[in-house]
């Protein structure tokens, strides 16, 4: 009876944050984004602590940081990606055309004539794919260039968040304290045992993927821009956006970037290879370099269910759902780790004939 109530209690809770997100999805951006950002830089507010700081000034130094470098990035970076993004949509179509053209060309070539494709099949295929793929992406793009609520959502975000995330930073130790005066007493040392390996899979894929974001959103944006694609920032940094979901950042940062480069530097091959070499290059420092070292294996989060997550939970709650989607993955993720460890060693799977046979290790 006890287990039935302890299961309905959390089972509750559970409810009632998913109805609270559902509520409350439209106006909690800024306040999940200023607590992300006081999440991430809480160790930065502890080692100043020790180093003599109270909170409050901890807490200043870092917020006036914060705001220094968020301000530089939005004067000397956000109005070269405006222009790129204005530039990007007027192209689109010019694009789609370019490279149905060189499709075409191609096909009539002795390779391409080797491959026995109906050229004229082919081109009416690709002329209609290309031109509904740019359509809808034309149209993706200038709906979120001239939405209203996406300009107020944005000045919300940066005069919001700064506030959210500074008073979160004041209070974080003591809200983690209070928090924890809640939990029921009986079960007070296991959710703090789960708490802190959620902790350690969250602090680690977050702050570490983050990292491996904003690094090589730079190495794609550096190469690219040395390479002299049109739109090198733009796709650089956006690719490495995108690169917070395994493998579609450099998917997507690919396709876009080679399409760019066949159209504007055909039929120069070198600079398209060095293109493509961009690329790859940044495959392999953040596959060799910086994922080993700024993430690493105990995180616990499988690409595919990190993935399933953030399209299952931006379809149920939008772009706030993409924000609360790597933390509960993470969270999930423990509690299912800790509900197989419980099973593995309970009569259920022992039976009657377990005898004291060990319970195969947990992946």
């Amino acid at each position: 009876m006890n287990l039935q109530r302890q299961i309905g209690f959390w089972l509750g809770a559970l409810l009632v944050f998913i109805i609270f997100l559902v509520v409350f999805s439209s106006v909690l951006l800024p306040f999940l984004v200023g607590m992300a950002v006081a999440y991430g830089l809480d160790p930065i507010a502890d080692w100043l602590e020790r180093r003599g700081l109270n909170r409050l000034s901890a807490s200043l130094v870092i917020l006036v940081g914060f705001i220094v470098i968020l301000v530089l990035m939005v004067v000397l970076i956000v109005p070269l990606l405006v222009n790129q993004l204005a530039g990007l949509i007027d192209k689109i179509p010019t694009y789609a055309q370019q490279l149905q053209a060189l499709i075409q060309a191609f096909l009539q070539t002795r390779f391409g004539q080797m491959l026995q494709v109906d050229s004229g099949q082919l081109s009416n295929s690709m002329g209609t794919l290309m031109s509904e793929g740019a359509g809808w992406l034309s149209t993706l793009l200038k709906s979120l260039w001239s939405g209203g609520s996406a300009l107020v959502d944005l000045a919300a975000l940066f005069v919001v968040t700064p506030v959210v995330a500074f008073y979160m930073l004041i209070d974080w130790d003591r809200m983690v304290a209070r928090i924890d005066s809640w939990v029921p007493r009986d079960n007070v040392e296991t959710v703090r045992m789960i708490a802190r390996d959620i902790d350690h899979a969250i602090a680690g894929f977050v702050r570490g993927q983050g990292l491996v974001c904003l690094l090589l959103g730079c190495i794609y944006a550096f190469g690219l821009m040395l390479v002299g694609l049109n739109f090198g920032l733009l796709i650089g940094i956006g690719a490495g956006i995108l690169s917070f979901i395994p493998y579609v950042g450099t998917t997507v940062g690919f396709v876009v970037g080679v399409s760019v480069a066949l159209v504007q530097f055909w039929p120069d091959w070198p600079w398209i290879g060095a293109t493509v070499v961009v690329f790859m290059i940044g495959q392999f420092i953040e596959g060799n370099i910086l994922q080993p070292r700024l993430v690493g294996r105990s995180v616990g989060l499988h690409p595919v269910w990190l993935m399933f997550a953030l399209f299952a939970f931006g379809a149920l709650f939008g772009f706030v759902g993409l924000l609360v989607a790597v933390p509960a993955a993470a969270a999930i993720a423990v509690l299912m780790r800790f509900a197989i460890a419980r099973y593995l060693t309970s009569p259920i799977y022992r039976g009657r004939m377990g005898g004291d046979d060990q319970p195969p290790a947990l992946p």
